[in-house]
């Protein structure tokens, strides 16, 4: 794959909030849509292992404060091409116009896969997720770094999915989430088909779209070098947070600010 030999990196919080103050940065963008008279990008948010859509509640919140028009998508979890269909039929079906996607941890790979060809998306927002590229499986990025140590607390099932032990959720998936909200999600969590981490990956819509991606520095789910390595392979535009691998959760506005400005770079923000 060769080594990336170019990164924009900008760091935590700050950098998101000095997005639409510093014109001349790599985030800078056209003047908000409000201005012109356009209306807001729709924003479809995708979930990833052992979660659902709430697990972008607090991410939604404040971008439907903000006036965009959100929906979180609940995929099946079933396999990647499922996942990627029903991703692509929820766009399809339930939105009309300009649409920035976002994808958390596995959520990224059907992003990437259901924003191919689909010219309403004009940007997608990657949070503590993969970037595959055309024929990679997720199984096979994760071997290219030492393996994260929240993967040892898969459990599969006899019909071959995969839980996340519960009571590993609150020290390895949201350690920056308040106990008791972890133990909720620990709760709800949903399943994921072994397979998709074997699945391979189509072609990849960050080849011909804009991407921001955020790195969690703290992520015990996906090595933090992998995903510095898949962003800076796809050229996004890339902040770093000291987070977990449940960034939607633990650091919503700072998400959500990546999510406003891939609107505004595309006019509707």
């Amino acid at each position: 794959m060769g080594t990336p030999t170019r990164r924009t990196v900008l760091k935590g919080a700050a950098a998101v909030a000095g997005i639409a103050a510093a014109p001349t940065s790599v985030l800078a963008t056209a003047a908000p849509a409000a201005a012109h008279g356009r209306k807001k990008a729709n924003v479809l948010l995708v979930h990833g292992a052992w979660v659902d859509g709430s697990s972008w509640n607090a991410v939604t919140a404040l971008l439907q404060r903000d006036g965009y028009n959100v929906l979180a998508v609940q995929l099946p979890l079933t396999s990647l091409p499922d996942d990627v269909a029903w991703t692509r039929h929820v766009l399809a079906e339930r939105l009309q116009g300009p649409t920035v996607m976002a994808g958390h941890s596995y959520g990224g790979a059907v992003i990437s896969g259901a924003a191919t060809g689909a010219d309403s998306v004009i940007g997608l927002v990657y949070a503590s997720a993969f970037l595959p590229d055309q024929g990679e499986t997720l199984g096979g990025l994760n071997a290219l770094f030492p393996p994260p140590p929240g993967l040892a607390f898969s459990q599969p099932d006899s019909l071959g999915f995969l839980w996340f032990d519960p009571a590993a959720i609150p020290t390895n998936f949201a350690p920056d989430i308040p106990l008791a909200d972890a133990k909720v999600l620990a709760a709800v969590e949903k399943p994921i088909a072994a397979r998709c981490f074997a699945d391979t990956a189509g072609p990849a819509a960050w080849r011909t779209k804009p991407s921001w991606c955020l790195v969690s520095t703290q992520d015990r789910m996906i090595n933090p070098d992998l995903e510095r390595f898949m962003a800076a392979r796809a050229k996004a535009k890339t902040i770093e947070v000291r987070s977990s691998h449940a960034s939607p959760a633990s650091h919503p506005k700072e998400v959500a600010g990546l999510i406003r400005a891939a609107a505004r770079a595309g006019g509707h923000g």
